[in-house]
């Protein structure tokens, strides 16, 4: 069993010390209080953060050990059913966690959902009305324009550009809060959207390698495009990279898709521990939420490679083709 970092291996020989004479007791004369403390155990082992494998290998190897002294069979069939009943009490405490840890999810996926239903309307509206806004300023300096001196009209040709240089920002802001094109055609192309003009403002090449053929829920194409987003924003304010390279494949049944760049790296565990790494922790939380996995390696030598895992349901399938 793997203790906590920090932690000394005496504390894990007393936990099997102390599971080993509680099982005795339980298999020997049965009791409530006998799995009361099998239930106290899985906690301890909880807090310890032992994993289910190494509970089990252990309780395994501590039945076997109450057997070699028995030879009467259906007494042996009786102690194996009573560690059955034992180790499942144990493991309550994990299948209280597991079942938590699913409603958090729950609950993130629909914090993520309601905020990216807002930012799809501010996005909207900074592209529609705004730009409706846009097109009456146009006019209707157009009609003041036709009753002015020329020396005028020359100031008022400034102001135009101006207002269109405004237009343009906001159209591009419009289209990286919330781009049509992902729920149009898809996480692929709005990747590759984004990171053109990123590649284009930055002066870092991007290039994108994707083998993936299937639409995938709503849900995951968000979060997918959402770590990019942060993950590209992140190598240009921090990285000093001079290229980043997007991968995208299917693998057993799962997404991948990696985002490298060859920037000067840095210590994620530290980020995190100093409470810095909030940018990283959103980046995981998206990725848990829709069931997949987020791993960071990153060196000062080798640079940052973020590595995201997302199980291909078969309801994620659809039609639209991103190889490329």
């Amino acid at each position: 069993m793997s203790a906590p970092a920090g932690a000394k291996r005496w504390e894990v020989a007393r936990f099997r010390e102390r599971y080993g004479a509680v099982l005795k007791e339980y298999v020997s004369t049965g009791g409530e209080a006998a799995l009361e403390r099998a239930n106290e155990l899985g906690r301890r082992a909880l807090d310890e953060r032992a994993s289910l494998v190494e509970l089990a290998a252990m309780h395994n190897e501590l039945v076997g050990e109450l057997l070699k002294g028995e030879r009467d069979e259906r007494r042996r069939g009786t102690m194996l059913c009573a560690g059955a009943e034992f180790f499942a009490e144990c493991l309550l405490p994990y299948e209280m966690a597991q079942r938590g840890f699913q409603d958090v999810l729950q609950a993130l996926r629909q914090v993520n959902e309601t905020l990216e239903a807002e930012i799809k309307r501010i996005a909207y509206a900074v592209h529609d009305e705004a730009g409706q806004l846009l097109v009456a300023v146009h006019l209707a300096m157009a009609e003041v324009a036709r009753e002015l001196p020329k020396s005028q009209q020359k100031q008022l040709q400034h102001v135009e550009e101006l207002l269109n240089q405004v237009e343009k920002h906001l159209r591009q802001y419009s289209h990286e809060l919330r781009p049509t094109i992902l729920d149009d055609l898809g996480w692929i192309p709005a990747i590759r959207f984004l990171a053109e003009g990123i590649s284009k403002r930055a002066g870092i090449p991007i290039h994108i390698r994707a083998t993936v053929s299937q639409r995938l829920a709503s849900a995951v194409e968000t979060a997918l495009y959402r770590v990019m987003q942060e993950a590209l924003r992140n190598v240009v304010k921090h990285a000093k990279a001079r290229n980043v390279w997007i991968h995208a494949w299917n693998e057993d049944g799962e997404l991948c898709c990696s985002i490298k760049d060859d920037g000067n790296g840095f210590d994620a565990r530290g980020l995190r521990a100093s409470g810095q790494g909030l940018g990283l922790i959103a980046m995981r939380e998206r990725v848990t939420a829709v069931g997949g996995t987020l791993q960071i390696e990153a060196s000062r030598e080798r640079g940052t490679e973020i590595l995201i895992r997302v199980p291909m349901e078969m309801d994620h399938a659809g039609t639209h083709s991103a190889g490329g």
